[in-house]
């Protein structure tokens, strides 16, 4: 199955992104993808994605990852509502559980 998704290029601490289509089993550092459909630079909060070639690709049944969705959301390239992506929390555990647990 294709995927749209984010794959991470620039230097150390300075972060840079890439949206390319791929196989999902491709991991997002193999390098290998089909397609580059945009960049976004969160450092300068600039985007800058071709949502005319994403909406073709979803068209012909890529996925957009949960990310890549919450941004198409974002800019009114489709419609829908944002992806809660940030993990869910865990409840703490006080260290005298801890120490009894072990």
């Amino acid at each position: 199955m294709l995927k749209i998704r984010l794959q991470r290029i620039g230097r150390k601490n300075d972060p840079a992104f890439r949206a390319v289509l791929t196989d999902s089993k491709n991991s997002t550092k193999s390098g290998k993808f089909l397609e580059i459909l945009g960049t976004y630079n969160p450092k300068a909060g600039l985007t800058d994605f071709k949502t005319d070639r994403m909406k073709y690709w979803i068209a012909k049944g890529a996925k957009p990852s949960d990310t890549m969705h919450n941004f198409l959301v974002h800019q009114k390239a489709i419609e829908g509502k944002k992806i809660n992506v940030l993990p869910k929390k865990k409840p703490t555990i006080k260290r005298k559980e801890l120490k009894a647990k072990k």
